[in-house]
Order: structure tokens, then C-alpha cells, then sequence
């Protein structure tokens, strides 16, 4: 049976599995559905049409579900959907989607969110992804699986980032980062591959290597993107993770790619 604290406001219009746990002064709205073993630690707000999966603990002031800080939205029923085992930190909040932009905000599973970030109306956020403390994300981005956003980085609305990306602390991302790139700065500018977490996760060194020599196809000297990625395609047919980083930039996108702010910049 779930455990609800004898201070905490749940709904009885509110779907809890077992095993759930609501904790003093949180309040739960009569749309919401909680998966078996969240846990809300204490004073969360969950509202809205929100769905938390199952064995993701959401701590201390924490809002989700509360309606989109966007100037078009008219109270249209919109989602926030959460899947499992996230850790969602004190201060995080998770605005629904838009009827505009889909109408549904989407976070993986196994995430980390750290004290502090926002993510707004319309995201979609891959597994495995991890905020640090204060980011900030814009409405409509997506976030592939495995990327790590440092401290204070804010991300512009519409902007793609790739699987295994490393966004570096206090960035300003207003353009798309290629699966596996490495960018910072105050306007962030590619500065390489994310090496170091693509030795954490397993990839091999032939893998490695091919990716280094595809990123200084793509952007060691000036040209066309698209002609350089049918060079990076021929040369590397089957190589998985540079197939990746080829689908990426030729999806679609509304904010461009982030390139080296020098050409040749070194693989940090």
C-alpha cells in the first residue's frame, strides 16, 4: 500500500502504486500517476497530466507538472512524462509540453537532475542523461541518451544534442552538438570529442580513432558539412558510432551546428 504522510494533499482522483511513498507537506493533483516505489521525499508539488515511473525519487521543493512558462499556452491539457528510476533533486522543475510543440515533455529513464535545473515545455529527454546543478533548458530540445550538461550551462530552445555529449559549466548552447562532441564557453563552440566518457562507457579503441579521424573530416578545414559527410560515409561505412554522428547532422534541425570556433581545434 502506499505510504502517505499525515501532512501531504493527495487527490483521491491520484493514481499511486505500491509501494509508493508521498512524504509531510507534499501535494499531489488528481491527474497524476506515480509508479510503483516513488518516492517524494517532502514539500514536491506533482500537478497537471504527470506520469513518474517507477523507483524515481523526487526530493525537496521540487515542482513537476506545473503549467508551461510560455506566453501561448491557454491551459489546453498537455503531459509531463517521466520514466523510471530518475533522481530529481531539490528545486528541479518540469513544465508539460504545448499543444504547439507536441503536447508532451518526455524524460527517460535512469537521469539524474541535479539541484536546481529547469526543463521546459515540450523536452525530450533521452536515458541516462545527467544535469548538474542550475541548468537551464529552453522550450523543444531534444537530448539524446547519456549526456552530461555541466553546472550552470543554459541550452537554447529548438537545440538538439547528441548521444554522449559533454556540455561543459556555464554554456551558453545555441546551436546543435554532434553525438560524442565536447563543448563550453559563454557562446559554446566544439572543442573535440567527449574522450573521456567514451572510454568510461566501453567504446573500443578502433571506434575511438575512427570518430577522431571523421570529426577532422568534418570540421579541420572550411566547406560544406553535407559534402564532408559523404566523405566521413564513404570512408567509414559500418563504423556504428560515427553512423551516429552522420544521421545527426543530417537531421533536421532549426538552430545549425556547433562547430570549433578555430578549424583544427584540438581533440580535448
Amino acid at each position: 500500500m502506499p505510504q502517505v504522510h499525515p501532512t501531504a494533499i493527495v487527490d483521491p482522483a491520484a493514481t499511486l502504486d505500491e509501494d509508493v511513498t508521498v512524504g509531510p507537506y507534499c501535494t499531489v493533483g488528481p491527474d497524476v500517476m506515480l509508479g510503483a516505489g516513488v518516492s517524494l521525499l517532502s514539500h514536491v508539488v506533482v500537478d497537471g497530466r504527470t506520469r513518474v515511473g517507477p523507483g524515481t525519487r523526487v526530493f525537496p521543493f521540487t515542482t513537476l507538472g506545473l503549467p508551461p512558462q510560455d506566453l501561448k499556452y491557454k491551459g489546453e491539457q498537455t503531459d509531463l512524462i517521466i520514466g523510471a528510476n530518475n533522481t530529481i533533486r531539490e528545486h528541479v522543475t518540469m513544465n508539460p509540453g504545448t499543444a504547439g510543440g507536441g503536447g508532451v515533455t518526455r524524460i527517460g529513464d535512469g537521469g539524474l537532475f541535479m539541484v536546481g535545473c529547469h526543463v521546459a515545455h515540450d523536452c525530450q529527454i533521452g536515458d541516462g542523461v545527467i544535469l548538474a546543478n542550475n541548468v537551464l533548458l529552453a522550450g523543444h530540445i531534444h537530448i539524446d541518451d547519456c549526456a552530461i550538461l555541466g553546472g550552470g550551462s543554459a541550452v537554447h530552445q529548438f537545440v538538439r544534442i547528441g548521444k554522449h555529449a559533454m556540455v561543459g559549466g556555464v554554456s551558453g548552447v545555441e546551436t546543435d552538438v554532434i553525438p560524442f562532441g565536447s563543448v563550453m564557453g559563454n557562446r559554446a563552440r566544439l572543442h573535440g570529442l567527449n574522450l573521456i566518457g567514451l572510454k568510461r562507457r566501453g567504446f573500443s579503441r578502433e571506434e575511438i580513432q575512427a570518430l577522431r579521424s571523421a570529426y577532422r573530416m568534418l570540421f579541420e578545414d572550411d566547406g560544406v558539412i553535407a559534402d564532408k559527410a559523404e566523405e566521413v560515409a564513404a570512408s567509414f561505412d559500418g563504423v556504428a558510432p560515427v553512423m551516429e554522428v552522420l544521421e545527426f547532422v543530417r537531421g533536421d534541425s532549426n538552430r545549425g551546428l556547433c562547430r570549433p570556433a578555430h578549424p583544427g581545434t584540438e581533440l580535448a
